[in-house]
């Protein structure tokens, strides 16, 4: 029997690092949503989070307010809907300082409370976590190696150099390679001359300073701000790590697995939900759906990106700075029969700031073209799709919706709430994103 969130049927679906299955079967998971009857299931993936517990007390508090608008009596609804929720659960952490705002305390924007609690040290690296859940065994010799290194945070420039020098090592180990358009993060950690200690000073600016950094101007100040940053180039050398491996649940774990229960529930309406490297996750499950037969249409109704962290060109025919080449999604889009959505917001810093920086450390100093070049979901939506744009709209405003069409949501006035190092990232449980989430579903 499924267990239940917020008064619908909810089922988990669990992937290790290698894309197997953990806990129940992928089979009876589906045999069990098909002997449901739904006439809706919503399928969501977390991003970065510091464990299973953590990331459904996430599934709760968002389904928590699509709960309030489906028993409003003010809101129309389309019909009598059968809603489930599958709830996907991947091999990511989340680092102590990024405790996502909205889940720390109710909020009248629709947190819940008790999620998550303050780091003890906001210089705090979760060594344990970085190695049981995001590292494989053959990289944990090199971690160990930069775990010292920020320890000592020896006052040199060479030890600097090293330190990115191993930092790129760590990179070049067994990772798997989705062929993504955008390479943010291996630019930042490569970049080589005199880029490399700016790279850190940008990188320091979007970390909390560690405990006793401070004081008078002097040599001494300048290596703890370099080390802060260097702190700041392991969290985007997990990041990668994240990012690289959403892409390949969703291509090879999540996307088959939607197919089969479109053979076995064909009536069921299925639609996708990710948030950060979540996003990228479910969007690389579209390319992972079994071909749809010709006559019949995508299981997929609809695709919701919430700050989306990866390349705003993924799904472009042609990238504009290139046009001989593509995103490495193009063409998906198609599979979604449905509306298709990303939200953004000039708040999140963790998309906001990683990309243009990807872009300078690259030699690309124009701002412009840092954006257009590395730009990030969260932080400008789909770009080269024709996307139409729009605000995220108060409950019960229509929204003009088209299926097959991308809509870009700007979210700067409701995902706004959150300090660094990531911002208002994870500041996504809103009303006026669940009314979104409904409407594109065609439910109200």
């Amino acid at each position: 029997m499924p267990a239940a969130i917020t008064g619908f049927p909810f089922w988990e679906a669990e992937f290790d690092k290698d894309v197997a299955p953990v806990g129940q079967p992928a089979d009876d998971i589906i045999r069990q949503i098909a002997d449901a009857q739904l006439t809706d299931l919503f399928v969501f993936s977390h991003g970065w989070n510091n464990d299973k517990t953590t990331a459904e007390k996430l599934y709760s508090a968002f389904f928590a307010t699509v709960r309030k608008l489906i028993d409003n009596p003010a809101i129309k609804k389309v019909g009598t809907a059968r809603i489930g929720v599958l709830g996907i659960i991947w091999p990511s952490i989340l680092w102590p300082d990024e405790v996502p705002p909205a889940l720390k305390s109710a909020s009248p924007g629709g947190g819940a409370a008790g999620i998550g609690a303050p780091p003890q040290s906001v210089a705090e690296i979760p060594y344990k976590a970085l190695k049981d859940r995001v590292f494989d065994e053959s990289q944990h010799t090199l971690l160990d190696e930069l775990q010292g290194m920020l320890k000592s945070s020896a006052k040199s420039d060479a030890a600097l150099r090293t330190f990115r020098n191993k930092l790129s090592e760590l990179l070049a180990a067994p990772a798997a390679a989705s062929g993504d358009t955008d390479a943010v993060e291996r630019d930042v950690i490569g970049a080589t001359g005199n880029k490399w200690p700016d790279v850190l000073k940008a990188l320091a600016g979007g970390e909390r300073p560690a405990a006793g950094a401070g004081g008078a101007a002097g040599i001494g100040d300048v290596f703890d701000t370099m080390w802060n940053g260097a702190k700041g180039a392991l969290r985007i050398a997990t990041f990668w790590q994240m990012k690289e491996r959403a892409g390949v649940i969703g291509r090879t774990g999540l996307g088959p697995m939607i197919s089969k229960l479109a053979g076995r529930s064909p009536d069921t309406r299925i639609h996708l939900i990710g948030h950060s490297f979540g996003a990228r996750l479910v969007s690389y499950a579209l390319a992972g759906l079994a071909p749809v037969p010709a006559g019949q249409r995508s299981p997929v109704k609809s695709l919701l990106l919430l700050q989306g962290a990866f390349s705003h060109f993924a799904f472009a025919d042609a990238l504009p700075f290139d046009r001989a080449r593509k995103g490495d999604l193009h063409g998906m889009s198609t599979r979604v029969d449905g509306p298709l959505l990303a939200t953004f917001s000039a708040f999140d810093l963790a998309v906001g700031r990683a990309y243009p920086l990807g872009a300078y450390a690259s030699g690309q100093d124009a701002a412009a073209k840092a954006v257009a070049r590395w730009g990030g979901m969260g932080s400008d939506g789909a770009q080269a799709v024709k996307a139409a744009g729009a605000p995220l709209a108060q409950t019960g405003k229509p929204y003009a919706f088209v299926a097959g069409k991308w809509t870009n949501l700007d979210g700067n006035k409701i995902i706004k709430t959150g300090g660094l190092p990531s911002g208002a990232h994870s500041d996504i449980i809103h009303p006026e994103i669940a009314w979104a989430l409904l409407s594109a579903a065609k439910l109200v």
